[in-house]
């Protein structure tokens, strides 16, 4: 049976939003951010060598991204949300404890498993605990407020790291950068969970067999001489191996339901789809805005502010996703278009006036991104949503590291402005397989479990189940 809050549910909701944002902007407010690359040249680190990490980095997402939301569907998200901040901190309490090239590559491994950690977790924690409130459509809302929080987080530790390192060091803003992860950890356990870990499993299609009964021979046998599953006196060793194939087992099992979910639902299929075809392009395009607006004539002292200017559009892009919702397939195509030909327009100008285009293309961007991820999780529906949307991730990041390849390609053929303009072409093709969809499919966000959920039906994370247990 629901847990029902003894807080009214807007306040709840209120609470929890607020929650929400906190912990995003706690993840962002990290003073190494632009400082790292200097810490690692101070140490005597080449370029080549600084680009090893970077790949290393990258290489560890890649890898962890799927594992770790299985994990985040059998476990406790709320869980992984507090370990993923800790890892990154003893990383960064390496870098400033251990500065040697064994200690940064350690350090950027459990960046990137902590990174992977909150992947998928976050955002299936956020639509089940908005959804059991009766809040789902909410979802994007909040999403929004916590991507803009997120951004003003970023802002404000790269305004504090310069003169942090100017008064006290580099060894003071490592200091800050992990007690900012250790205070994200804490928000993290704040947060509100009342799903049962792993809860579902055992009708994806591959769950473990019963364990033998807790009477008879057959429950003495497999406990062994040790009384407790274990070899030998000791115990515990039969027990622990019983365990772990029973958790790799579920695991299988959610990771093949997910799988089955994307391929046998076309509306999960097709926003799974959408999240990567949207982020991956601008997500890589950021890395080069500096570039572009050096590549305008602007003075050095003017970059940050031409810099300044595209990620106040985004900030505004994520937090007017409430209105933006509900647009249909076809208004979103022509609002992702629209977007795509202002980024253009902007970067071929060639002058510092062109960033007022670019900046409202990634508003448009940043909108479309976050609708994006709330109709997948409007969307999936079975026990494997953290595992879904770190598919969607693994998408992401695979598609984002495209488009860097073909970034470097281009480059060395055109200037940044033909290449930007180059570069946001996918758009138009997204908007054209947008505005082709029949009418009212894919349209208002409005979540198929979320009402279920409130009014005590089935959980649509959990097949079969009437509830969570609080």
């Amino acid at each position: 049976m629901l847990a029902f809050s003894s807080c009214p549910p807007a306040a709840a909701v209120r609470r929890l939003e607020r929650r929400l944002s906190l912990y995003a902007g706690l993840e962002d407010f990290v003073l190494l951010y632009p400082l790292y690359a200097l810490l690692f040249a101070e140490h005597g680190l080449s370029t080549a060598e600084m680009s090893s990490l970077f790949a290393l980095w990258s290489l560890t997402a890649l890898l962890v991204e799927v594992p770790s939301g299985v994990w985040a569907d059998l476990v406790s998200r709320r869980l992984l949300l507090v370990l993923g901040p800790l890892l990154t901190a003893t990383g960064f309490a390496l870098w400033a404890l251990l500065p040697s090239y064994a200690a940064f590559a350690a350090g950027f491994v459990l960046w990137g498993v902590g990174g992977a950690l909150r992947s998928g977790a976050y955002e299936a924690l956020a639509f089940e605990e908005l959804s059991r409130l009766g809040a789902g459509t909410r979802y994007a809302r909040a999403m929004g407020r916590a991507s803009a929080w997120s951004m003003v987080a970023t802002a404000a530790a790269t305004a504090a790291a310069a003169p942090v390192a100017g008064l006290w060091g580099m060894p003071a803003v490592a200091a800050a950068s992990v007690a900012a992860c250790l205070l994200c950890a804490v928000a993290g356990a704040a947060l509100p969970e009342h799903r049962t870990p792993g809860a579902g499993t055992e009708r994806s299609g591959g769950a473990p067999p019963p364990a033998p009964a807790g009477d008879g021979p057959g429950a003495a046998r497999a406990a062994g001489p040790g009384g407790a599953g274990g070899e030998g006196p000791g115990g515990g060793i039969g027990t622990t191996g019983a365990a772990a194939q029973a958790m790799g087992l579920r695991a299988v099992a959610v990771l093949r339901s997910g799988a089955a979910e994307v391929r046998g639902t076309p509306r999960v299929r097709r926003a799974l789809l959408l999240v990567v075809a949207v982020t991956a392009v601008w997500g890589a395009l950021d890395e080069y805005v500096p570039l572009l607006a050096s590549a305008t004539g602007a003075p050095a002292a003017a970059v940050p502010l031409l810099v300044l200017l595209v990620w106040t559009g985004v900030t505004a892009g994520a937090l007017l996703v409430g209105p933006a919702q509900r647009l249909g397939p076809r208004a979103l195509g022509t609002l992702l278009a629209a977007g795509a030909l202002a980024t253009a327009a902007g970067a071929l100008w060639g002058r510092p006036a062109g960033f007022a285009g670019v900046a409202a293309g990634f508003l448009v961007f940043q909108l479309v991104d976050v609708v994006a991820d709330a109709r997948l999780q409007a969307a999936v529906s079975g026990p494997g949503r953290a595992t879904i949307t770190s598919l969607a991730g693994l998408g992401k990041e695979g598609a984002t590291l495209g488009v860097f390849g073909a970034y470097a390609a281009l480059s060395s053929q055109a200037d940044h402005g033909p290449v930007f303009a180059l570069l946001v072409v996918p758009y138009l093709l997204v908007a054209l397989v947008l505005g082709v969809r029949p009418r009212g499919e894919g349209g208002a966000m409005v979540p198929g479990g979320a009402d279920r959920v409130a009014a005590g039906g089935a959980d649509p994370a959990v097949p079969g189940g009437t509830g969570r247990a609080s």
